[in-house]
Parts: structure tokens; C-alpha cells; sequence
């Protein structure tokens, strides 16, 4: 069902600023009780508690439903449970992780692992190179799984076991950006193989190889446990267990970390904004490479005529304004899916400034005319298309207000439509997207490639093809990075979304949680603070 709801980040933060007061109490002690009927200790507007809660870290996020890294491809909880045989680093690199070294062979196009021994899952089990075998033979073989995955490995010609501790995957030929797909994490063969990898009870009750391993989760209350993995073959983390809620939206994020109910959160910029000053919390602002803007479907019938016209609509939005808006400065105008990717960055790709006289001059060219109602019309057809958004999440609500506002008073209808989840099959004709290509800028492969295995909305650029091949195949990044420039001037002169903005990714927590790493850059939805969660410690 539609709705026509308007929401303002505004207004709810003057719902928020009075939800504080109430729950801070100016101050004052909170209780909650335990769903067995104990009473908890007091905690803190500043995260204080018991000595039984002192090392716990609570965490407010957002809805989880499996922690299956071949499933939840972006999640947080994935990478502290799972383990890959790389990981990603501080720089955005693949090292070394389940693998202790590895090596390729350009005459065979081969990858060989050697594996750590001694390594245990969760459950006690030894981790093999079976498991290994086993995952990259469902990612190629399990034509369930999502599609968000699977172009990554589409280049993979075999993988094989030499003994137990020793991997040869081999290429269709030299692909450098595969070694950031090394990292997805390794699932245990004795309990995962035969059964449904969608359906499986394993998918709510993981067993990894990773920093922290799972003790409940509690689906009614939205609360995920978990104690630090003390067999773990790293460093073992500091903190004892991570207490993961998952909340609906950005307004109650908030007020639990103000409440003391929870330790750390991600918040939209404003929210961020209402904790300057105060010297119970601490914040840390990531870059990410995580944008937004109107994400077209190609396929729907507004589109299929009108393609041509979707680039010009830049000219009309006063990114800047939103920018300083709506993400209160905690930003940047955005130009290019990989603007933020050390091997994307072509500035000659930003080639629509905002200006109205182009706009009307451009739109002239196109042979729009504007109606007697000020909307422009094209052969017999009102330039009116629907841009679905999800109603929670406040800072792309914003957003999406704005850019409508701002393109009605150029003439052009975006009708925003408010829903729960997306919906690709009711037949609009985009929504408010937010990605993110925050490692190798392969990533984009799968969304944007005629035949990518993401490319939900149906997108397709021969020369863009051309390109995005050019820069997966690439053997230098010299070669690499003048492929993808390319990419970026083609795609901007024919895109499929209208970028507006990069965010920053804006953390709140407690006083006494120190250690985040703000060196990496994080991904959709600031995905990754818990990078080097090893290294943290917490005191209340």
C-alpha cells in the first residue's frame, strides 16, 4: 500500500530531544529487567553498570536475519563470527588471514593456500581444507545463493585440495581484484553440506572460525549474543561478549545511546550532531563509500522511453545544499559510483553542476516543453516518475523530500513513495538507492554490467561493459585505473542513477569504549567499524 506520509529529520529530532530528557532522567539511574524476571543493574545516561555488564559491549543495529556470510553479504556480525582465507585490512588490502601464506602462478593462473593448522571451530571441530573445498564449491555450484556474489567468482575454474592444510584454486584466466573475494568467510562442511544453504537452522545458529562466537539469540527481542572466542588463533579480543539489538529505526538508536542501554551506534548525521559537546560520549566520523541517489529501473515503462533524460535531471539538484542540509556538511556531493576508490576518482566525470538555465536549455534539446501546469511533458507524456523509500530510514526520507521538491520546481515530477521494504516487483520506476565500493572497484562489476549478476535495474552500456571488463582484467594499476576513469565518463554520460551525495559514517558511543580504527574506509551503511574490534577495549 502507498503511503504519502511526509517525514522530516527536523521534526523528529525535536521528538528525540524530549525522548532524551525522559529517558536520561537529567541523569538518574535506569532499570530493566530480564526477560526471566531478574532485575539487571542500574546503567548510566553514560554507559555505566555492574561489574557482571562492565566488559559488554552493547551494540544497537539494525535487523538481522541470518549471519551466513554467503547470505548476508554486507553484514557487521558476519565478520567477527566468520573468517576468510584473507581479510581486509586497515588499508582496504586482502592479507593473510585462514590462510597463513599464499601464492599464484601466472602460467597455471592458479592460487595456492596454505592453510593455518591448529585452527578449531566454534564447536571444537578442526577447520580443514575441506571446509574450504566445500564453501567455494557452493558459491559456484548453489544457484540459490544471492545474486550479490555471484559475478565475483564467475572467473573461478576449479578449487582443490592438495592435503588437508593446502588450496589450489584455479582462474579462467588472471583476474587481480579476486583476491578481495578471498575474504568472504569459510563455512563448516560437517554441518552446512547437504542441507538448504537459504533454509538451514546453521543460519541462526553459526559456527565460525572468528573473533567472537555465538551464545543466543532471542528473534522476539531482537537481541544477538556473543562471548569472545578464546581458542580464536589471532589476538583474542579484549572485550568478553558483544550484545547486538536490533533496532527499527534511527530515532531509538539515539536515545539508547543517550539512555545508557547501548554502547555504540551508527547515526544519520543530525543525530550524530545532537552528542557535540558532550563529554560522556565519544564520536568517531569513518569515511565510507557509501552513496545515495535515484536508482532507476531501466525496465519500467517511464524508462524505456525517457532513458535519454535521466543525466540532465543533475542539472536541477542543489547537491551541495543537500549535503549541507540534510547531512548537516558530513559529506560530499557525489559524481561517480567509485569517487570515493583510489582507482576511480576522475574528476572528469563530475559534469553536471547544478544550473537551472542548462537545465531548461538541455531539456530543450530533448524536445521537452513545459505544460500549461509547469510540468515538462514529451510526446504526449508527463515527465512524472515514482521513486520508492524505505519510511525508516529517516536520512534517505530526507533526501528523497528534497530532490522532489527541488525537480518540481524544475518542471519534473519525482513522486516519492514510502514503504517498509522494497518492492521490485510493484512496478516503480526506482527507488533511493544507497552502495557502497569501498575495496577493489571491481565491486561495481555485478551492478553494472550488462549481464552482472546485481544488475537489478537492469542497466546496460556497451561501452560501460567494455570498460568495467578492461578494469577486472587489468594487469597493472596503471591499466586499471585508466579503465575505470573511463568507466566514469561513460557512465556519467548515460546513467542509470541520479548520484547526490556521499556520506560520512557518523559513531556514537561511550566514553569508556576506546580503540576504533577510523583508518578504513567502511561500506553501506558504515558496514566494517568492527574491523579491529580486537583491539578495543571498554571500561563503565
Amino acid at each position: 500500500m502507498k503511503k504519502t506520509m511526509k517525514i522530516t529529520t527536523l521534526a523528529l529530532a525535536g521528538v528525540l530531544a524530549a525522548s532524551m530528557a525522559a529517558c536520561s532522567g537529567g541523569g538518574t539511574d535506569t532499570t530493566t529487567t530480564a526477560s526471566g524476571g531478574d532485575t539487571t543493574a542500574a546503567t548510566t545516561a553514560s554507559g555505566g553498570g555492574s561489574s557482571a555488564d562492565a566488559n559488554t559491549l552493547v551494540y544497537a543495529g539494525e535487523e538481522v536475519s541470518t549471519i551466513n556470510p554467503l547470505l548476508d553479504t554486507h553484514g557487521e556480525l558476519t565478520t567477527i563470527v566468520f573468517s576468510g582465507l584473507l581479510k581486509i585490512d586497515g588499508n582496504g588490502k586482502p592479507v593473510e588471514d585462514l590462510a597463513e601464506s599464499y601464492q599464484y602462478d601466472e602460467g597455471s593462473t592458479t592460487y595456492t593456500f596454505k592453510l593455518r593448522q591448529g585452527v578449531k571451530w566454534h564447536d571444537g571441530k578442526d577447520f580443514t581444507a575441506d571446509d574450504v573445498v566445500y564453501t567455494y564449491k557452493t558459491i559456484l555450484e548453489d544457484e540459490a545463493l544471492a545474486d550479490s556474489i555471484r559475478s565475483d567468482y564467475e572467473d573461478i575454474e576449479s578449487v582443490e585440495k592438495t592435503d588437508d592444510y593446502t588450496v589450489v584454486i584455479k582462474l579462467k584466466k588472471y583476474m587481480q581484484p579476486i583476491e578481495t573475494y578471498f575474504t568472504i568467510g569459510i563455512l563448516p562442511k560437517h554441518l552446512c553440506e547437504g542441507q538448504d544453504i537459504e533454509t538451514m537452522e546453521f543460519n541462526q545458529k553459526p559456527i565460525g572460525t572468528g573473533r567472537y562466537k555465538l551464545t543466543s539469540w532471542e528473534t522476539d527481542g531482537g537481541m544477538i549474543s556473543f562471548e569472545a572466542n578464546k581458542d580464536y588463533y589471532g589476538k583474542v579480543p579484549g572485550i568478553e561478549k558483544v550484545v547486538y539489538k536490533t533496532v527499527g529505526d534511527e530515532t531509538t538508536k539515539a536515545t539508547m545511546i543517550q539512555s545508557g542501554e547501548a554502547d555504540l551506534a551508527w547515526l544519520n548525521s543530525k543525530y550524530a550532531a545532537t552528542f557535540n559537546g558532550k563529554s560522556e560520549f565519544t564520536q568517531w566520523v569513518f569515511t565510507t563509500a557509501d552513496y545515495r541517489g535515484a536508482s532507476m529501473e531501466m525496465e519500467s515503462d517511464f524508462w524505456k522511453d525517457n532513458a535519454d533524460s535521466i543525466g540532465v535531471l543533475n542539472y536541477a539538484i542543489d547537491k551541495q545544499s543537500i549535503v549541507d542540509s540534510v547531512l548537516v556538511g558530513q559529506g560530499e556531493t557525489a559524481y561517480s559510483p567509485i569517487q570515493r576508490n583510489p582507482l576511480g576518482t576522475n574528476k572528469e566525470a563530475d559534469i553536471y553542476p547544478y544550473d537551472l538555465d542548462k537545465f531548461a536549455s538541455e531539456m530543450e534539446k530533448l524536445g521537452w516543453k513545459k505544460g500549461s501546469d509547469g510540468i515538462y511533458e514529451r510526446n504526449g507524456k508527463k515527465f512524472h516518475f515514482t521513486i520508492q523509500t524505505r519510511e525508516w530510514e529517516e536520512e534517505r526520507v530526507d533526501i528523497a523530500n528534497v530532490m522532489s521538491s527541488m525537480l518540481k520546481q524544475a518542471g519534473v515530477e519525482m513522486e516519492v513513495v514510502f514503504v517498509q521494504k522494497f518492492d521490485w516487483k510493484a512496478g516503480y520506476d526506482g527507488f533511493l538507492a544507497g552502495y557502497a565500493t569501498e575495496f577493489d572497484p571491481d565491486m561495481i562489476y555485478k551492478q553494472f554490467k550488462s549481464d552482472g549478476s546485481n544488475n537489478s535495474r537492469h542497466y546496460k552500456n556497451a561501452e560501460v561493459d567494455k570498460y568495467l571488463e578492461e578494469g577486472r582484467y587489468g594487469t597493472t594499476d596503471d591499466a586499471r585505473k585508466k579503465a575505470y576513469g573511463e568507466f566514469e565518463v561513460a557512465y556519467a554520460k548515460a546513467p542509470s542513477i541520479v548520484l547526490v551525495a556521499y556520506l560520512q559514517g557518523n559513531y556514537v558511543g561511550v566514553s569508556g569504549l576506546k580503540g576504533l580504527d577510523t583508518t578504513r574506509t567502511l561500506g553501506h551503511h558504515a558496514v566494517g567499524v568492527m574491523w579491529n574490534i580486537e583491539e578495543w577495549t571498554l571500561s563503565k
